[in-house]
């Protein structure tokens, strides 16, 4: 039998399974009830060995690829035992020279490593179609492996199907590419690779590498185009156990490696790149079996529910600062950036090797002409070192590499991104270094892709160590479901974005953040404090104080001035400031605006601010950014920088109620005394809170409601709402005790998650609320008839003469009883000048809302106005309340709301 070298790693192979003591309880079994009697001989075979496999995982939880290993070994002795059965006395094959059968492992199978779940990958050979026994014989032998309970991928081909499939199909292609002979007639499995070789794989090198890589690429994209996102997908994942297998294919297929370890032989790797290498297959695999064992099932997605128990599984343990789990996932992190690198360089020699001028394979290319490139070589259009120890005369040179490829817009050639990997440590002593720190600025300021420039340097490991405060976050997560990115990639994501704005290519999505930038003093005070906004992250207090600090002290040595220096170490303290505000309070009460400018005190500090909000935002995922943040920022913006400009903070309201109030006008054929009435009926409040696209559907619906009952009867809508993405429940009715839990217990029960409320009582004692709702998976209501549906339960709610009981919460999901969400209620009498601000913090789930309203509501208190945000598995609902008398809460009235909320909060579901 043809092994694989991994199986020489198995100790005590025959503990797993002792193929010829089963082999001869197989043959001593009558031939009555043979095929029963030998799959209940082989099951319990199979199962004492994976038994034993997973005991020496829990034993050594870090030797994946001798894990891997251990269950291909298992599974080829059960393959070759249920073959020898079927061929010598279920089908005994007959003298014939189409009786010829061929077993072959492809895939993993054929690499000799499976996970505990992973699919039996075989490829039946046989001479010709239409032998008899040859289906027989496999048809029996299949059905053995299907008692068994394992998943077998199979296909049935003659050397001329294998050729044709393999010329039509790259993945067919791939997977013969590792084809290996298990059992069966060994000579029909080597001419049919031979012809392979000579009819498939020769001369067609370039088209397979081009082939491999966009599915490589296309295969990112699906899984979210990042090696760091915080719930990987460990085989197909960027930076995963694909990305390294997709090396060795290439190399395999290229210069017809047998092992990974001859990369090193062929150039592709020195030997420090293939220790790594083996380090990151060795974890991955480890990672990958622990997950399948845990899950019970072949699971690929490091889910957050999983995150904690492999670490457990790992015997990872809690530091000052850092969760085992969170540690966990940082080494993880750090080997999916290892592939990452070694992808590059491994591309970039193969690029070089391949030698078609012109042709790339590897890093992104800059096509602009150098002008000075102060001693560094120019290497086929890339930048490289003229020598070894370039770096060693001069580490500054190890920054001046990337400075130089930012500004020239050139691609690191793969020599020189070696040597400054090798060489990072020769950083440490440049820190103080003018020079060097100037450069660091210049990387980090370049006008075209300073976040490509940066995530080289990160992976050579340069930006860590000259950056020691950076290095602490690299690869850290965010053990939560808001973050979608480690710290380092969220950095590096957000100077894109705002490279980006400043040359105005995000002008559609973000107008203003672009027309400020042209009026912000220092622009490079403004990539600093992206820069460093999260890097005290990890260090267990205030990331948001301990990065002040940390701005204070590296500002002066990255050559910022003073007065650079104290704005960009504000922006770090407050670098929340506007999100919350905008999010999570009234921004119509003059009070909110007046705290808020408090603290900015410039419009300078507010026009920074806001840029800098918004790259945050953007770069925590695809999906957090939307329209409707956009216009609570906006709103917030324009009132604060209209009190900063003006001085007054009663000053242009009644202009901005009243260019509201004539936009109305405009949009609508009425009479004007009809809009003068309606636009009286409505506090200054609702005209500066809502968009004009939802008062212009406000007046409608108001105007339709009256004109049709003509007398106060709730009438209800749900529409779809292109501003938020969300879907819009409009309710118009008389105003009561009560009445928005009667809407938020409706939704509830009607499934329906409440995005934000925004509360309005006419001057006729008239309810106007605008709710932005969606669905259990955080989506609009598309379907017509379930947002009617969505209006009729809470009409329903509105006219029914019971109270509804308190709608009942939702169980946390397994997936979320991962992370620890520590409730939490702040009651403050000084957030508003009229009302009693009451903030809960909680683990957000379904009926949340409407229970914590029922508490509010059975207290006796009056709801003006709830604010509801959510950040992935919390949820931050604010509520502006009075008393039944129209005052603010006394303090014991608080205190006990304060614990009749925290009970709602901390309640298990």
């Amino acid at each position: 039998m043809r092994q694989p070298p991994r199986y020489q790693l198995i100790a005590d192979r025959r503990a797993v399974i002792d193929r010829r003591a089963l082999a001869e309880r197989l043959a001593a079994l009558p031939d009555k009830d043979l095929q029963a009697e030998a799959g209940k001989a082989l099951r319990e075979a199979l199962d004492a060995g994976r038994a034993e496999i997973s005991r020496r995982l829990a034993l050594e939880p870090g030797r994946g690829r001798v894990i891997a290993a251990s269950y291909c070994f298992l599974a080829d002795q059960i393959v070759r035992l249920a073959y020898d059965l079927v061929t010598t006395r279920i089908h005994p094959r007959p003298a014939s020279s189409s009786c010829r059968l061929s077993v072959a492992g492809l895939g993993g199978t054929g690499r000799g490593e499976m996970a505990p779940f992973s699919d039996l990958d075989l490829m039946f050979l046989v001479p010709e179609r239409g032998s008899p026994w040859c289906g027989q014989a496999v048809e029996a032998l299949l059905y053995i492996l299907w008692d068994l309970k394992l998943k077998v991928g199979q296909s049935v081909r003659t050397p001329g199907q294998m050729i044709v499939a393999a010329k039509e199909d790259i993945t067919v292609r791939t997977a013969l590419l590792e084809a290996r002979w298990i059992w069966g007639d060994e000579e029909l499995h080597d001419g049919a690779m031979r012809r392979f070789q000579t009819e498939v794989v020769a001369g067609t090198a370039r088209e397979y590498v081009a082939a491999k890589l966009g599915e490589r690429d296309a295969r990112h994209e699906r899984m979210g185009d990042s090696r760091y996102v915080v719930e990987p997908n460990v085989k197909d994942g960027k930076g995963g156990l694909r990305d390294l297998h997709t090396l060795y294919w290439i190399g395999k297929y290229v210069f017809g490696v047998e092992q990974p370890a001859e990369l090193v032989d062929r150039g592709l790797f020195n030997a420090a790149e293939f220790r790594r290498f083996e380090r990151a297959e060795r974890f991955f695999w480890s990672v990958r079996c622990h997950l399948h064992l845990i899950a019970g099932r072949a699971e690929e997605r490091l889910g957050f529910e999983m995150q904690r128990q492999i670490a457990e599984a790992m015997r990872y343990s809690d530091r000052p600062g850092k969760s085992a789990v969170e540690r966990f996932m940082q080494f993880y992190f750090l080997n999916a950036k290892a592939v990452g690198d070694l992808t590059g360089l491994f591309l970039a020699q193969l690029d070089e090797q391949m030698g078609a001028k012109g042709r790339r394979f590897a890093l992104p290319t800059f096509t602009r002409k150098p002008r000075h490139l102060n001693g560094f070589a120019l290497d086929r259009g890339r930048l490289s070192i003229p020598k070894d120890g370039w770096f060693a005369d001069d580490p500054v040179r190890l920054i001046e590499l990337f400075a130089l490829a930012a500004r020239e817009r050139l691609e690191i050639h793969p020599k020189a991104m070696r040597a400054a990997t090798r060489d990072a440590r020769l950083v440490d002593g440049t820190r103080d270094d003018p020079k060097a720190n100037a450069l660091f600025l210049d990387v980090l300021t370049a006008r075209d892709r300073p976040d490509l420039a940066l995530r080289w340097m990160n992976d050579a490991g340069v930006f860590g160590r000259f950056v020691p405060d950076f290095g602490r976050v690299v690869a850290q997560m965010q053990f939560d479901m808001y973050h979608h990115y480690t710290v380092d990639e969220h950095s590096i994501r957000a100077i894109g974005l705002l490279s980006r704005i400043e040359r105005g290519e995000l002008a559609d999505d973000h107008p203003l953040s672009t027309a400020l930038f042209k009026q912000i003093a220092s622009r490079r005070l403004l990539y600093v404090a992206v820069l460093l906004h999260d890097i005290a992250k990890g260090r267990g207090g205030d990331h948001s104080e301990l990065g002040a600090e940390i701005a204070l002290e590296l500002c002066p040595r990255l050559g910022l001035d003073e007065a650079e220096t104290e704005t960009v170490a504000w922006l770090v303290r407050y670098h929340l400031l506007l999100s919350n505000t905008a999010f999570r309070r009234d921004v119509t009460d003059p009070k909110t605006v007046e705290d808020f400018i408090r603290t900015v005190q410039s419009p300078e500090r507010l026009r920074l601010l806001l840029i800098l909000t918004v790259v945050d935002i953007r770069a925590v995922g695809p999906t957090t950014w939307n329209d409707w943040k956009r216009q609570l920022l906006r709103t917030l913006f324009d009132a604060a920088e209209e009190r900063l400009r003006l001085g007054h903070k009663q000053r242009g309201r009644q202009e901005q109620v009243a260019a509201r109030q004539q936009a109305l006008v405009d949009a609508l054929p009425w009479k004007k005394s009809a809009i003068r009435a309606h636009a009286r009926r409505l506090p200054d409040s609702y005209w500066l809170a809502e968009p004009p696209e939802w008062q212009l559907a406000n007046a409608l619906q108001v105007a339709a409601a009256e004109a049709h009952i003509g007398e106060a009867e709730p009438s209800v809508t749900a529409q779809p709402d292109p501003l938020s993405g969300m879907t819009r429940v409009t309710v118009f009715a008389p105003d009561r005790a009560g009445l928005f839990y009667r809407i938020a217990a409706a939704l509830s029960r009607a499934g329906a998650s409440i995005v934000d409320a925004r509360i309005h009582t006419t001057r006729d004692g008239m309810a106007l609320d605008n709710l932005l709702v969606s669905d259990g998976r955080g989506r609009p209501y598309e379907d017509g008839r379930l947002r009617k549906r969505l209006a009729n339960a809470v009409d329903t709610a509105l006219t029914a003469e019971a109270e509804p009981p308190a709608a009942p919460m939702a169980d946390i999901s397994v997936r979320e009883q991962a992370f620890a969400v520590a409730p939490r209620v702040l009651v403050s009498d000084k957030a508003s000048s009229r009302t009693t601000v009451v903030e809960v913090n909680a683990r957000d789930r379904q009926g949340l809302l409407a229970r914590l309203a029922h508490t509010i509501h059975t207290a006796g208190h009056e709801l003006h106005s709830a604010h509801i945000a959510t950040y992935g598995e919390r949820a931050v609902d604010v509520f502006y309340l009075t008393s039944a008398s129209g005052r603010k809460l006394t303090a014991d009235e608080g205190s006990a709301l304060r614990e009749a909320l925290l009970a709602v909060a901390r309640a298990p579901g």
